[in-house]
Parts: structure tokens; C-alpha cells; sequence
């Protein structure tokens, strides 16, 4: 069974070895008690473990961009790839915000993510294909959904 939890102090060594790899165990866990406060810059902001048979196979994170719009992103880890883990979590996340107020999802996806593509179209978001360069300088598309 697939569900979605804040990340746990325990949760350090998992993050190290699939996410922030570069990061010590101990910044790691000073970045989860940051997570608790559930803000970013001043705006809602949360992170979640996607965890699958009492195992971490990846994090899931909300972000709101206004009062009404956010923006949702999963990344699971390599070998738990391509098992519906991602659409389940973006899925759990949808309703969650949702039952926030929030009314639209709006999502930069690289234009190299083709599986990502894929699951915003599976998920029934809509893009105009337009093609637009982000802060990094990585070419991105748009993907808008309706709540």
C-alpha cells in the first residue's frame, strides 16, 4: 500500500544514499526539522517521504506559488521506478492541496523528462507545448491542472 508521510530524524541515511548525496547525516537532519515548519521563502512548503510496504521509495513535496495555485513534484528513487508510485503520490498530493483551497496546479517539467511528461498527461494536466527556459537555463514546458 502506497502512502505519503512527513520525513522522520530515522529517515537521514535513506535521503544521503538516494537524494543528497553530497550532504552530511547531520545537515540532512537539520533540512528535516526544517521541513516541519511546513514554509519556504514565506510560503507553504511541504516535503514527504513516498513510502511503499513500510519502505522510503522516494519524497514528494508541495509548494504553493499564490493563494490558490501550487506546484507538486515526486522523485523516486531509480530501482523503485516505474511501479505507479510517483502518479499514486501526485494523486494523494492533488487531493491534499485541494482540501487546502487550493485550485490549480501549475508544474515546470524539463522538456528531457519524458516520463514525467508522460505522468502529467496521465494525471490530466494540460500544456500549451510551449517551450520556455527556466532560472537554470533548462528548457521547460508548463503543465496546468484545474482542482
Amino acid at each position: 500500500m502506497l502512502s505519503i508521510r512527513h520525513f522522520m530524524q530515522d529517515d537521514a541515511e535513506v535521503l544521503k544514499k538516494h537524494f543528497y548525496p553530497d550532504m552530511t547525516a547531520a545537515d540532512i537532519r537539520k533540512l528535516i526539522s526544517e521541513w516541519e515548519a511546513c514554509t519556504h521563502q514565506g510560503k507553504y512548503f511541504e516535503m514527504f517521504a513516498v513510502v511503499s510496504g513500510g519502505r522510503v521509495v522516494g519524497c514528494a513535496s508541495v509548494m504553493e506559488r499564490s493563494k490558490s495555485v501550487v506546484s507538486l513534484g515526486a522523485e523516486i528513487i531509480n530501482s523503485e521506478r516505474q511501479k505507479g508510485f510517483a502518479c499514486g503520490a501526485i494523486e494523494m498530493l492533488m487531493e491534499q492541496v485541494s482540501n487546502k483551497g487550493y485550485r490549480v496546479i501549475l508544474d515546470q517539467v524539463r522538456t528531457d523528462n519524458i516520463a514525467s511528461i508522460r505522468l502529467h498527461e496521465k494525471l490530466g494536466f494540460e500544456t500549451d507545448d510551449y517551450v520556455y527556459s527556466n532560472r537554470r537555463e533548462r528548457e521547460v514546458m508548463l503543465f496546468l491542472k484545474l482542482l
